[in-house]
């Protein structure tokens, strides 16, 4: 399984204010809340430059909402989230969308839409009157779908193609639209192990070898550990802890944060943070199955214990900041790639 080489990132732990270094994009002390409803209270975050960071923390903690806000999708009730240290709810939809790139859980494309037409829908906020569909928007069109190991699919309908080729698509549209930032919402959500980590890779790629600022929610402790530069944890809509992976995650911290008792132990492979769960149930070991097999049958065998709706992809061109990459739409009228 491969990762990125660690970069360094600003040191950091705890969940105070932003972090020294901070980036482009910032939060500060948002309270966030749908329909009245509180979800999360007096957040502050700071995504550093060129940074790979990843969101954690259990279901229904708030990290989907922290992300809808930094893309713009859900306005703070309280506090702002900033853009180059402007109001990102104050400036111009097609100024965001030239600066970040939302990629949202289960993006939804229009029926009968090939490859190449989705992958194109990502150049729409660099656009205009006086700016058409040009032979500049077909190289970047075919640069990112060469990047992200789509171009021999360009001509293929998306709902022909499997999990992992679809959310590579979708990447790839995310990347033909040119931002410093890309979000993404679980994206290895319903993909195998094999795709997912493919997916993860790519987002590496993205950020070690074309400085992509990129944040990202995932599910999976581990995968983050490996991955993220950056580490946000959080639990019942608060932040319990930020910073580098390798000085964050504690088992004290994965006990306060997701309720297990664990070992953390170091990744064989990358380095990282490996987080082992203490077991809930007894164990057979080589003793216990020779013990099974003298006459104590049916002991117990231990169990591993594993762990809203996108934005659509034809949605108007005034939603493209705040309906983030996967709203991305060009205009009627505009040749096809």
């Amino acid at each position: 399984m491969s990762r990125r080489t660690d970069t360094s990132t600003p040191a950091a732990a705890g969940a105070g204010g932003p972090q020294h270094g901070a980036g482009r994009l910032t939060a500060e002390s948002v309270t966030l809340a749908y329909d009245r409803r509180l979800i999360a209270e007096d957040l502050s975050v700071a995504v550093p430059d060129h940074s790979f960071t990843v969101i954690v923390g259990p279901n229904a903690c708030g990290k989907s909402t922290l992300l809808r806000a930094l893309s713009r999708l859900l306005k703070p009730a309280a506090g702002q989230v900033l853009l180059d240290g402007r109001a990102i709810g104050t400036l111009p939809a097609k100024a965001v969308a030239r600066t970040l790139g939302l990629l949202p859980q289960s993006p939804v494309a229009p029926d009968g839409i090939t490859v190449a037409g989705l992958v194109s829908r990502g150049r729409y906020p660099h656009q205009g009157l006086l700016r058409q569909w040009s032979a500049e928007d077909e190289r970047v069109v075919a640069e990112s779908m060469a990047a992200t190991g789509v171009a021999a699919l360009a001509d293929r309908y998306v709902d022909e193609l499997s999990g992992g080729q679809r959310q590579r698509v979708w990447i790839a549209m995310a990347l033909a639209q040119q931002t410093p930032l890309l979000l993404l919402d679980e994206p290895t959500t319903y993909l195998d192990i094999q795709h997912q980590i493919d997916v993860l890779d790519l987002c590496a790629e993205l950020h070690e070898q074309r400085g992509r600022t990129l944040v990202a929610v995932l599910h999976d402790l581990n995968q983050a550990a490996r991955y993220a530069t950056h580490l946000i944890a959080m639990r019942d809509g608060r932040i319990e802890a930020q910073g580098p992976p390798g000085e964050i995650i504690t088992a004290e911290l994965v006990e306060r944060v997701f309720g297990v008792r664990c070992r953390i132990i170091e990744d064989p492979e990358s380095g990282t943070p490996l987080v082992v769960p203490a077991a809930r149930r007894p164990t057979r070991g080589p003793d216990a199955a020779a013990g099974a097999g003298a006459g104590n049958p049916g002991g117990d065998v231990g169990e591993g214990v594993g762990e809203a709706r996108a934005g659509t992809a034809g949605e108007a061109a005034a939603d493209v900041a705040t309906e983030g990459t996967a709203a991305a739409a060009r205009p009627e009228g505009s040749p096809a790639p």
